[in-house]
Parts: C-alpha cells; structure tokens; sequence
C-alpha cells in the first residue's frame, strides 16, 4: 500500500462535533493518532498444520517511538492538553509492553502535556460513556483501526471525518476514511465532506492555513445551516447540491 510504500507512520483522524447537526454527543473533540505500518497488520501469516494458521503481531521500538513522538508533537502544536496512549499491555505484555514504554519515554520530555494510559477495551467503553474526557489517542495499528472508526460514529459518521496520513520529512497523504463508495459512483448522491476536510487538513500542513479556514468555515456552515444535507446526514440534497451551497459561503 501506499502508506507503506512512502512509510507514512502516522493516520491521523480528528473527529469534532459539528454545530448544527444532532448526534448523541455534542461535546466530541478528539483526535485518533494510529500507528501505520505494522501490528497485526504486517501481513505475516501462514499455515502451520492443516486448520491451523498463525498470524503474527510485529512491534518495534523504532514505529512505536516516533508515532509516540509524533503524537505529542501534535498535541503540543494544536494547543492539546492531554494525551491517552491505548494498549492490551495486560495480556500482551511484551508487545504493546514495548509500545506503552516507548510512550512513556516520550511522555517524560513533555511535562506540559498530561499522559495516561487506557486498556484498549475500557477505552471503548468510555468514549461511549464519555468522550469528552479525551483529547488525543495514540495507539497501535489493530487498535487504531477500530477506535477511529468507533469515534466517528459518535460524531455522525465516516463521511465526516478527515484523516492524513503522515511520515518523515514531511511527506503526507490525506484521504477520506470511508473507501470509494462504488455503490453510488456517479449517481451525485456522496457527501463531500470528508474528503473536503482532509483537504483542508493537507492545505494546514503545507502552511495554507487562511485558505484550509476558508473552505471549513464554510462547510460546517452548511452543514449547520441543514438545508442542503447528503442523505447520509439525513437529508435530501445531491453532492452538487451541497458544493454549490458550499462554495455560495466561501
């Protein structure tokens, strides 16, 4: 995949709620920052007996170190107050023990940022209980996966949220999250929003910071304004629909 191919180490997803649009939550404002490139998803697997397979979970220090790194970089150059780091380090002690110390390690060079720990497990059932008391999540590969998913449910859906995938020298790739949608390809029914946000994520991490503002402003105000909603916010209006009221804003 591209993200290996170019080592994007980091997948950054924000999710926020957005005014004017009801979901269960309207005090969601967090960040989800998954490891990339390794985990249960290095892709070694393989046979051992016949009806047995074996799948194989790779931790390094290395990927854990810098999406640690990354992660409270983030949270120090957004004005971030908190980082949780998410684990099983309970059961797997020497895999995501590797990784829960290299957070640790990290945490120690940032006293300014507030450092905590949650079990994969629980950590799911407090962002149902209450998101709120999250601000950004690091986590590894499998887990990241899963959560960033779970969290864009409490804000709406996939096709609110933005994700950037990031990795050395400042090589980034943004993408919205939801796939291709092949199901409704060239019918003029998709939300934009997504893809619109990771544009606006990429336009801030090049240093376009007025024009990223310019495109958001617009379109959470849009979506607030509630008259031209893609079905899968609940209402009638065709992507082009929705562009056209958008770009009226900016």
């Amino acid at each position: 995949t591209l993200r290996k191919e170019l080592s994007l180490y980091a997948n950054i997803r924000p999710c926020f709620s957005i005014p004017g649009y009801e979901t269960k939550y309207n005090d969601v404002n967090l960040v989800t920052i998954r490891e990339n490139t390794e985990g249960e998803y290095s892709g070694l697997e393989h046979e051992v007996v016949p009806g047995v397979v074996e799948s194989l979970k790779v931790i390094t220090e290395k990927a854990s170190m810098r999406v640690a790194e990354y992660a409270f970089f983030y949270a120090k150059a957004n004005n971030r107050s908190k980082v949780t780091a998410v684990h099983k380090a309970n059961i797997m002690k020497k895999a995501d023990g590797l990784f829960l110390s290299c957070c640790r390690k990290v945490a120690d060079k940032y006293p300014e940022i507030k450092y905590e720990e949650k079990i994969i497990d629980n950590c799911c059932m407090q962002l149902v209980k209450d998101p709120s008391q999250f601000d950004v999540l690091v986590m590894p590969n499998l887990y990241g996966d899963i959560v960033s998913d779970l969290c864009a449910g409490l804000v709406g859906g996939l096709g609110l949220t933005p994700s950037l995938n990031v990795g050395d020298g400042g090589i980034a790739l943004a993408e919205a999250v939801h796939g291709t949608a092949p199901d409704i390809a060239g019918k003029d029914l998709a939300n934009p929003t997504a893809l619109l946000l990771s544009s606006v994520m990429m336009l801030r991490h090049i240093e376009m910071g007025s024009y990223a503002d310019k495109i958001e402003s617009a379109l959470l105000a849009t979506i607030a304004e509630g008259k031209f909603l893609t079905g899968d916010l609940g209402g009638k209006a065709t992507t082009t629909d929705f562009t056209n009221a958008l770009c009226s804003k900016m």
